[in-house]
């Protein structure tokens, strides 16, 4: 017992630290005689052991928390590959069936059935490609003189040249504010009204210039009306975007692509509305992209009803809807401002007679010639043929003194009573105008009967 008692034999302490008891002769190798010393330094050798064990414990706990946040991190990040290689595959696929259909398409000769619109959703985004360039076109500078003649319905549209009506609609977008207030990229503004002119087809009437003139219109309209103008005038913008040149009555008659996919509901207003936000959706065209996700929803449902107010076919219920509200109009209901704003696109829309004669006259002619266009296809394919379309039927006075007489006067003097002598009177000294030709058309006539009869009567 004596030689055993004095060899040296590890002994096992147990202590509790934090509420945890620890096993710690392994650790701690303490000769169990030398515990049998005073009592203060047993005290302070006890002390420091225990701060010892504490900090190895604080250790060991700090190491499992590290753990486990590192395998939850690391689990999560596994998750999100996992999900993005789920996503890389889909769009893989989507793509070669995308391709697979295009080439069925092509195969078949990849023309659509009585629909000539220019914006094909299935094409392969010719005219919607991305711009990542800085546009090119020139840049016009406006002289105060254009600047000021803007602003009026006398300005002549037909002295400008695309690029420099480009130039006029970006000057609008600056000059009212638009660009600050929407915080517009001016490289995105160029971008998306050069996408804009390049949807406008060649028609002869519903082309870039008609968008050009109703919207130099409606920025005068804006000058002289405290409205929202950023709707006005992007809706006056796009309201006629990739119009094919035959109107809504031929569509849904000759059941085109575009008249079965709106169910013959305002057929080109509703795929004007498309194209537009179909342009807003590229990145590089955005003018609203810095916008709240709600605002712009509103902004884009605003839109879209002015763009289908402008059918001519809604022109009696729209009119008649603000005629009921303008003897007591209220600017801070909703509905009220919502109607004015869908009376004034349409008056932006078929405003060309309030401009001086030369300027307004040429645009009958070009309707004309769409018209007339519409009408021979529509004989040649055994559809109906308005009247007014009939190049057999139809002239220059009579076309225009019943539209301005019946239709443009009545909506104009609703909405402008107070500036009659420059928004109306112009319509009344036009109605005079076509009035005064067609009694010329009319002792034409007359006389060439006249003559037929008598060379007639001398045969006989």
């Amino acid at each position: 017992m004596g030689s055993s008692s004095s060899s040296y034999a590890p002994k096992t302490i147990y202590m509790d630290v934090d509420g945890k008891v620890g096993r710690y002769g392994k650790k701690i190798n303490i000769p169990y005689k030398q515990l049998f010393i005073p009592s203060k330094e047993k005290e302070d050798m006890f002390q420091n052991v225990l701060s010892q064990v504490a900090e190895q414990f604080s250790r060991a706990f700090r190491t499992n928390e590290l753990k486990t946040e590192v395998t939850n991190r690391l689990a999560m990040l596994e998750k999100r590959v996992e999900l993005e290689g789920l996503k890389v595959v889909e769009i893989e696929k989507f793509k070669n069936d995308l391709k697979k259909l295009r080439d069925e398409i092509t195969s078949r000769g990849g023309v659509r059935v009585n629909c000539n619109c220019k914006y094909n959703f299935t094409d392969d985004g010719k005219k919607l490609s991305p711009r990542r360039d800085v546009p090119s076109y020139p840049k016009y500078t406006l002289s105060q003189e254009t600047i000021e003649a803007l602003k009026k319905p006398t300005f002549d549209v037909w002295h400008w040249e695309h690029n420099e009506m480009l130039s006029c609609l970006e000057y609008m977008y600056h000059d009212l504010g638009l660009v600050k207030e929407f915080n517009i990229n001016p490289i995105t503004l160029k971008r998306w009204l050069l996408a804009i002119q390049e949807n406008y087809r060649d028609n002869p009437f519903h082309n870039f210039r008609h968008c050009f003139c109703v919207s130099q219109m409606m920025y005068g309209m804006i000058h002289l009306c405290n409205l929202q103008t950023c709707i006005l005038m992007t809706a006056a913008v796009c309201h006629d975007l990739d119009h094919p040149g035959y109107n809504n009555t031929y569509q849904i008659n000759a059941r085109t692509e575009l008249a079965v996919r709106y169910n013959d509901i305002s057929p080109l207003e509703n795929h004007h509305c498309a194209v537009a936000f179909q342009i807003l959706s590229m990145p590089e065209c955005n003018i609203f992209a810095n916008m709240e996700p709600d605002s712009f929803k509103q902004l884009r449902q605003a839109i879209i009803t002015l763009i289908l107010a402008t059918d001519m076919a809604r022109h009696g219920e729209i009119l008649d809807s603000f005629k009921q509200k303008v003897d007591n109009f209220d600017f801070t209901n909703e509905e009220h401002v919502k109607c004015l704003k869908m009376v004034l696109i349409k008056c932006c829309d078929i405003s060309n007679e309030v401009r001086p004669t030369e300027v307004a006259e040429p645009w009958v002619d070009c309707l004309l010639e769409e018209y007339f266009i519409q009408s021979e296809r529509e004989k040649s394919e055994g559809l109906p043929v308005a009247p007014f379309m009939d190049r057999d039927k139809v002239t220059k006075p009579t076309a225009q003194i019943g539209f301005i007489k019946f239709v443009l006067v009545p909506m104009f003097e609703t909405l402008f009573p107070q500036i009659e002598e420059i928004m109306v009177q112009p319509l009344r000294d036009s109605r005079d105008h076509y009035e005064e030709l067609k009694q010329i058309d009319d002792a034409m006539s007359e006389k060439k009967k006249t003559e037929s009869m008598s060379l007639g009567g001398k045969k006989k």
